[in-house]
C-alpha cells in the first residue's frame, strides 16, 4: 500500500491544528525530537574518541591509501 506523502502531510497538518490536548502535543514533540536526534549523541564515548583520533590522523596526513588498507585487511574482506 503506497501512501501519497503530500496528502498525508496535509492531513496531519490539518489534524494538528485541531489538537487541544497538551499530552498529545507533547508526545508529538517527543517523536520529532527522536527523529532529529544526531547520531553523534547515540554513540559511545569510546566511539567518539576513536572518530576524533581518526580525524586528527587525517588532518596530520597519517593516512593509508585504499590499496594499502585492502592489503592489510584483505583476509577479513
Amino acid at each position: 500500500m503506497e501512501i501519497n506523502l503530500q496528502s498525508t502531510k496535509i492531513e496531519l497538518i490539518q489534524w494538528l491544528t485541531t489538537i487541544d490536548n497538551a499530552s498529545v502535543l507533547q508526545k508529538i514533540i517527543e517523536i520529532r525530537k527522536k527523529e532529529n536526534k544526531d547520531w553523534w549523541d547515540s554513540i559511545s564515548e569510546d566511539e567518539r574518541e576513536s572518530i576524533n583520533e581518526g580525524i586528527k590522523d587525517a588532518d596530520s596526513g597519517r593516512l593509508k591509501s585504499n590499496s594499502e588498507a585492502r592489503a592489510i585487511y584483505e583476509k577479513w574482506l
